[in-house]
């Protein structure tokens, strides 16, 4: 038989399902409270309701619920050893597994409080940009019982149905430091469904002595895994004869069976090829779970909103970091260097974001008669939606119609999403072919989780922390240019100058002439250490020149307070400074980290993020010697890591 809990308009019934046809029990009834008849006493019951309903109602006029929508206890397993394994193998771990994992079956207790119907929409768990599914199938407990044999526990399942359980893989991992079990990053929501079905129904897939069932696992339509639970490797009786021991199994209570091999999208991360992975799940997605004999569950996950914050404790002995200052920021300035929005010329707005740090860029509005254009959007989209909420009151009655992207990096272009089609994007054509090489910004949350060491992860926990990278899915420019464009924004110019490669592969200004005002994208940081990602950094300092020689008396940086063409030339003199001691390291036979250890930065040490000078020497030095070995970015964080925590607390660290 296949039992349902459902909904028709007169609050939760139960029934049984035969043809498309549910033939519903009084109300009142419950099929916690059924299933511990036992076997014999489901039989009797369901029978009765077939042949004499209290109603029968068309399975399309009825919202399934799960099946045991409060069940007393929810345990899931890992039945299935090879999922561990390839869990392992994607986090690049060893997939060979210690002796327990052999002796016992491993279980946890979810949240039966959390528990959705097959076809509810699933909130992302707050705080992830690490959701995931994890298809499994459930047994749920009969008659009670306590101390049970395996062969005992196998008689004492009522039924199975399909279990989804729903995990915030990035919650998961971090709270995997406390060594205490599962927390957050597992209660978000589990799904029963469609319906319950009894054993005798599933005979047909017995194989020595299991079930082989087919299942499959698709998002958006796409094939993410298929597998079958005949590959368990601990069965239910024998889960369910270890959870027995001293404990009162209950009616009602679910065990699942742990996620079928392949059937997850962490199982599907490639360390060596991270463009090949499907991403994460996102708002919008559609996941469709089905195994045989059992039918499926489609769900969609909506985004959810963001978790109240939490200070930290204090750690014993660790001395506490300064407070981070732009030096910069007390200087005379055309604004304030405070976050939020500020004119900085007719009907011209920069958006500021202290300290100026990794993540905390700038962005602008360019204002004509009806139109506005758009200066970056920022590194998450709480940023951005704020950002836009304070445009709103120009921008309601000049709507946006173009947004010009300064280059590729996350910081200027992770909020793109949030703007609506009527407005244009516009890139520089390297900037276009860069973001499609980026990396996914759900991958930004592994710096808050992943072990990369005891130098490297505090120093990328600290700067990225206030970002949240979930439900991000990137845009790309509708229009590129190569090197010039003029934009009319509700009849006002706007020119758009790509003087890249710098520090990235194209780095695009921006000026509006009538207004004074160049906003100079991250080929100007301002109080904080430029970095070159790209270079050469000759280059970047004949971009320096160009924009010096625009003439605007009001300059907004990428990162850092609001400056003129002096704040232009400071940086030039970083950038000469730093090339200058490079070049004579490297004439003298020293290697670039050992230049970058020695260096005299001067009067640019007191700049925040100093430790940048490491990828800086570098890049000068794979100029000029192309055979120095190529570091991929993490790489150089790591360096620049071990150079900032050699330097403790001095300025600019």
């Amino acid at each position: 038989m296949r039992w349902v809990t459902f909904e028709a308009g007169s609050g939760e019934r139960v029934g049984v399902l035969a043809d498309g046809v549910v033939h519903a029990l009084p109300p009142g009834a419950r099929l916690v409270e059924l299933v511990g008849r036992g076997a014999a006493g489901l039989r009797a019951v369901g029978e009765e309701a077939l042949n004499a309903p209290y109603e029968t109602v068309p399975l399309e006029r009825v919202r399934l619920l799960a099946p045991i929508p409060r069940p007393p206890a929810v345990r899931d397993a890992l039945c299935f050893l090879d999922h561990m394994r390839n869990c392992r193998a994607a986090m690049g771990q060893s997939v060979d597994l210690e002796d327990v994992w052999y002796e016992i079956p491993a279980f946890y207790f979810a949240s039966p409080s959390t528990i959705v119907g097959p076809y509810e929409d699933v909130r992302i768990s707050p705080g992830s940009a690490w959701f995931d599914f994890e298809l499994e199938i459930a047994a749920v407990v009969g008659p009670g019982g306590r101390d049970l044999t395996p062969e005992e526990a196998e008689r004492h399942i009522a039924g199975y149905t399909i279990y989804c359980d729903w995990s915030a893989r990035d919650l998961q991992l971090k709270e995997g430091g406390l060594g205490l079990g599962q927390a957050k990053g597992k209660d978000g929501a589990t799904t029963l469904g469609p319906w319950l079905v009894t054993p005798d129904e599933l005979e047909p897939y017995r194989v020595d002595g299991g079930l082989a069932l087919d299942v499959e696992a698709t998002v958006n339509g796409a094939r993410i895994g298929a597998g079958s639970t005949g590959a368990m490797d601990w069965t239910f009786g024998e889960v369910l004869s270890y959870a027995s021991r001293g404990v009162e199994l209950r009616p009602g209570d679910v065990v699942g069976s742990g996620t079928v091999p392949g059937c997850c999208l962490l199982e599907h991360i490639d360390l060596a090829d991270l463009g090949s992975f499907p991403g994460w799940l996102k708002d919008g997605d559609v996941v469709r779970l089905s195994v045989r004999g059992l039918g499926e569950v489609r769900q969609t996950v909506r985004a959810a909103g963001l978790p109240h914050p939490l200070a930290d404790r204090p750690r014993p002995g660790r001395r506490a970091r300064p407070r981070r200052a732009n030096p910069a920021a007390a200087r005379p300035s055309a604004a304030p260097y405070t976050r939020g929005l500020h004119e900085v010329g007719r009907d011209v707005w920069a958006w500021l974001q202290p300290d100026g740090g990794y993540g905390w860029s700038n962005a602008g509005l360019i204002a004509g008669d009806g139109a506005s254009l758009l200066v970056d959007t920022l590194f998450d989209l709480r940023l951005t939606r704020e950002l836009l909420d304070a445009l709103a009151p120009v921008t309601r009655r000049r709507p946006l119609t173009h947004a010009v992207l300064t280059h590729a990096n996350g910081d200027h272009t992770h909020g793109n999403q949030l703007l609506g089609d009527e407005v244009r994007i516009v890139a520089a054509r390297g900037t276009a072919e860069e973001m499609g090489h980026e990396m996914a910004p759900e991958l930004l949350a592994g710096t808050q989780v992943f072990d990369l060491g005891p130098v490297l992860s505090p120093y990328l926990r600290e700067r990225f922390r206030a970002f949240d990278f979930g439900g991000i899915r990137p845009r790309l420019p509708d229009e590129t240019y190569d090197r010039e464009l003029t934009l009319d924004v509700g009849g006002r110019e706007v020119r758009v100058l790509n003087l890249g490669p710098a520090h990235t592969a194209a780095d695009s200004v921006v000026h509006v002439p009538d207004a004074g005002v160049l906003f100079g994208g991250d080929l100007l940081f301002i109080g904080c250490t430029p970095i070159v990602w790209s270079g050469p950094i000759g280059n970047w300092i004949a971009a320096c020149d160009a924009m010096i020689a625009l003439d605007a008396p009001t300059v907004v940086p990428g990162h850092g307070p609001v400056t003129d063409p002096d704040g232009i030339r400071a940086v030039r003199g970083y950038l000469a400074h730093v090339k200058e001691q490079a070049d004579a390291a490297h004439a003298a036979g020293l290697t670039f980290q050992e230049a970058a250890d020695g260096i005299d930065l001067g009067e640019y040490a007191a700049w925040l993020d100093s430790e940048r000078v490491v990828a800086n020497v570098y890049q000068r030095y794979r100029e000029l010697d192309p055979r120095t070995p190529t570091l991929e970015n993490m790489e150089l964080l790591g360096l620049m890591a071990a150079w900032e925590a050699s330097r403790g607390d001095r300025p600019g660290a």
